[in-house]
């Protein structure tokens, strides 16, 4: 489908990636990895043709059409969320002008005699053949299924574009890609706006996906889940590995155990070169030997291992003022946004040293009552602070605000006071801003690049109060876990919003639930959390299960719903809604095709064919009506 020759960019005086190749096959799912920076996001915009390389090539071979998730959106004013998605299918609105216009034609013309009538029936023939198969009788219904599985209610389609924020516009610039059906698709953070439902919902979307897939994520459970191959980008070259994400770190770290072995092979064969050559340069009977040695040791091409070792990063937090025992204390605390009541009575203490991590779905106020907190957002009830709280606060636009004209060294000193400007290059080291990255203008960052600058410059300030909304959107796995590293050595308050478990795992002490307008809170870390509620992962929690409510004492009571069904049940029910829902759709199209044979049909006299063409979808209409019945009933 897709081949991959010798690319190269190059750029600021080095080579991103060079002498890259590869070739895309139907049915491949590839997860693109590598540190920010490393040129994932380039490689995208290359193979989707909106970006050129400095060498080599990408052939694609036969009619291939590549659709690609762009960060930018360019949405035409005044359009709905329906007609926006509806945009989806040009061809199919080409197609269905002119079925319209011949359907015209057929009605007002009476030479029904004459070759141009005729060539007007074969016309509308092609095209209705032509609209059905590309999808146009099941348009609607595949909209609908893909906006809702992206998280828009029915109540949401006819609603401006306009009404919405980036993130979910992001969500309709994805909806409008996977009804496109491309051959090759190309997913830039594809999960950055979603919530654990539509990330689910899109796995699962992408798993039966009939093209190939190309795809950027940070996302580890995303990644397995969709994968079926990993290409990773390092050193400027790629490493090919046929499995998903998990199978590739152990393949990974196999092959850097030989490349180190190799390495270390190939330091010592140069370093007995280079004696050999100081030895011989002194005599001259030697000196031909000397610089035959020394071509011979140009040649070589030296073995590279990317540095993986996170651990002896670190940050020095520095001292701050001691705050009073009670950090917060929220009394009845509400917001509304006119008739819609995101959460009410809302009250908690959050007290001096706690880890806390605010979980639940999109849209249940998690980011709000952050914003209550920090004053940025009006509520009702009342928001005490502590004595002597001092709070820093990463919001999940944080990326934005930063100044492009500076350098990454300015743009940190900037944020650092007299106590930590001797540790900023520590600091930017920390997140990967060492030597020369730290001397690159912020306006050539990648988006996690950013994010890491961003989290950088709150760190440098003496704050014994951190409150940090979605911090590891846009980071690579080695970035979170220097982040990681660092929150846990901090002995300040620390609030997290945040859907990654990974990164919560022994962080967090305390748990607030947001779900139904409610907060509740769970005194534990993240793992006790989920044991309590009997998830093995935040994608249980978010599709509703049952809640634990936690006393004073930590006793825990769970309620057990009543009538409940078994797993096995459960899955049978699920499997069994799934083919209704497909038969569903099933019956409308044999609907459609009956009376497009019946109108064929109305013309005239009707061959053989078109008879047994007409019976034959009477009986399969009539079979799929018998199952979507025995199903029906079948249903709890």
């Amino acid at each position: 489908m897709l081949l991959v020759q010798n690319l190269g960019v190059y750029f600021g005086g080095r080579y991103l990636f060079e002498g890259v190749s590869f070739r895309i096959n139907k049915g491949n799912r590839v997860g693109l990895v590598g540190k920010n920076g490393a040129g994932k996001s380039t490689l995208l915009k290359i193979l989707s043709k909106q970006q050129p390389s400095s060498e080599g090539e990408v052939v694609f071979e036969g009619e291939v059409t590549v659709g690609y998730l762009s960060q930018d959106i360019d949405f035409v004013q005044g359009r709905t969320v329906w007609q926006e998605a509806d945009s989806a299918f040009e061809q199919l609105v080409e197609i269905q002008e002119r079925i319209d216009f011949v359907n015209k034609e057929l009605v007002e013309r009476t030479d029904y005699e004459s070759d141009e009538y005729s060539k007007l029936i074969e016309d509308i023939s092609h095209y209705t053949e032509r609209f059905g198969l590309l999808g146009g009788y099941t348009k609607d219904a595949e909209i609908e299924r893909i906006l809702i599985g992206l998280g828009f209610k029915k109540s949401d389609f006819h609603r401006s574009t306009d009404e919405f924020s980036g993130g979910w516009r992001m969500r309709i610039e994805l909806a409008k890609l996977l009804l496109q059906q491309h051959d090759v698709m190309l997913l830039d953070e594809p999960t950055n706006h979603l919530d654990i439902d539509s990330i689910v919902w899109l796995e699962e979307f992408l798993q039966d996906y009939p093209g190939a897939v190309v795809l950027v994520s940070h996302d580890r459970q995303f990644l397995d889940f969709v994968t079926n191959r990993t290409i990773e980008i390092a050193n400027r070259q790629i490493s090919d590995y046929k499995a998903n994400y998990s199978r590739y770190l152990e393949l990974r770290e196999d092959r850097r155990i030989k490349l180190e072995q190799a390495q270390k092979n190939q330091d010592q064969m140069i370093k007995q070169t280079e004696d050999l050559i100081a030895k011989f340069r002194a005599k001259a009977s030697k000196a031909a030997m000397a610089q035959s040695l020394i071509k011979k040791l140009d040649k070589v091409e030296r073995i590279e291992v990317e540095n993986e070792d996170v651990t002896k990063m670190s940050i020095r937090f520095v001292d701050t003022v001691q705050p009073g025992k009670v950090i917060f204390e929220l009394d009845d605390v509400g917001v509304a946004f006119g008739d819609h009541q995101v959460f009410d009575d809302v009250s908690l203490y959050i007290n001096r040293g706690e880890k806390v991590a605010f979980v639940g779905q999109n849209g249940q106020g998690k980011t709000t009552l952050s914003r209550c907190i920090v004053n940025e957002q009006a509520f009702t009830g009342n928001i005490k602070h502590g004595h002597n709280v001092q709070i820093g606060y990463f919001a999940q636009n944080q990326a934005h605000v930063l100044n492009d004209k500076l350098s990454v060294l300015e743009e940190a000193e900037n944020s650092a006071t007299e106590e930590t400007r001797k540790y900023v290059r520590d600091y930017l080291g920390a997140f990967m801003f060492g030597g020369e990255a730290a001397e690159k203008k912020v306006s050539v960052l990648s988006g996690g690049e950013r994010n890491r600058l961003a989290l950088c410059k709150l760190l440098l300030r003496p704050f014994n109060v951190l409150i940090m909304d979605e911090p590891t959107n846009h980071l690579d796995i080695q970035s979170k876990e220097i982040l990681k590293r660092a929150l846990q050595k901090y002995t300040g308050t620390l609030i997290l919003v945040s859907h990654d478990r990974e990164f919560l795992e022994g962080l967090v002490n305390k748990v607030f639930d947001f779900r139904n307008g409610q907060v509740r809170e769970y005194l534990s870390g993240i793992e006790d959390y989920l044991a309590e509620v009997k998830a093995g992962n935040f994608r249980e929690i978010e599709k509703g299960e049952p809640v634990v409510k936690v006393e004073k004492k930590i006793e825990i009571k769970i309620e057990e719903p009543k009538n409940e069904l078994s797993f096995e049940e459960a899955k049978e029910q699920k499997r069994l809604k799934n083919r209704l829902s497909r038969l569903e759709v099933e019956i409308t199209e044999s609907e459609q095709k009956i009376a497009q044979l019946e109108t064929k049909m109305a013309g005239g006299s009707q061959s053989q064919k078109e008879l047994d063409d007409y019976h034959a979808a009477q009986q399969e209409l009539e079979t799929k009506m018998g199952e979507w019945e025995q199903i029906s009933e079948q249903i709890v």
